[in-house]
């Protein structure tokens, strides 16, 4: 026998009545991970919507290369490059545009564009184009990219082993540092920590 529609749709409101309603545990179980799944798939929907990030777009600093302006165990929220224009250190010192209590952006990048490393979060300083030396008295850039430097540390990220002499690329940049959140961070640092432990 054939359901019409009007059955077809009773029949589906019942199912949906006794699911919503079961005291079985699988029931429940099934019932609490679609919950789940369904807040989730809404984090990263809202994610991508406003920070152009499919995911979270949250990473822990899990070092002091940004004090005082960004401290271990800090939670950082990023946006995508794709979503706005990286003001490098230069540019905000001429135009007065500061993040981050000093000028320019603070960028998330991977490091040579490996991306199974940990992502660096330094400021860009500069623009190099190729052939221009990436600092004064220093060697030409193989290629064009930004100039990185962590706040609290002395030397450029291109005359330390951080980048290996090459300047950040465009494309390597995954993200541009807008908040930190205090102390969040460090849940997962200890659980990478507890990672690194176990292997």
């Amino acid at each position: 026998m054939e359901l019409n529609d009007n059955e077809m749709f009773s029949k589906l409101k019942q199912l949906y009545g006794r699911f919503k309603t079961s005291e079985n545990f699988f029931v429940e179980l099934t019932r609490d991970l679609l919950f789940v799944a369904a807040v989730i798939l809404a984090v990263m929907v809202v994610s991508y919507l406003t920070l152009g990030v499919f995911g979270v777009p949250a990473v822990s600093v899990i070092s002091g290369s940004m004090d005082p302006h960004m401290k271990k165990g800090d939670l950082v929220i990023y946006k995508s490059p794709d979503r706005t224009n990286i003001i490098t250190y230069q540019e905000g010192a001429t135009s007065g545009y500061e993040s981050f209590e000093n000028y320019g952006n603070v960028i998330l990048y991977n490091k040579n564009g490996d991306t199974t490393q940990i992502p660096i979060i330094h400021r860009a300083l500069y623009w190099v184009e190729t052939g221009e030396p990436m600092w004064d008295g220093g060697p030409s850039a193989p290629y064009s990219g930004y100039i990185t430097k962590g706040d609290n540390n002395r030397a450029i990220d291109q005359a330390s082993p951080i980048s290996d002499r090459r300047p950040i690329k465009e494309e390597w940049v995954m993200g541009v540092s807008l908040w930190r959140i205090p102390w969040l961070g460090y849940p997962i640092i200890m659980k990478e920590e507890v990672i690194k432990l176990i292997r």
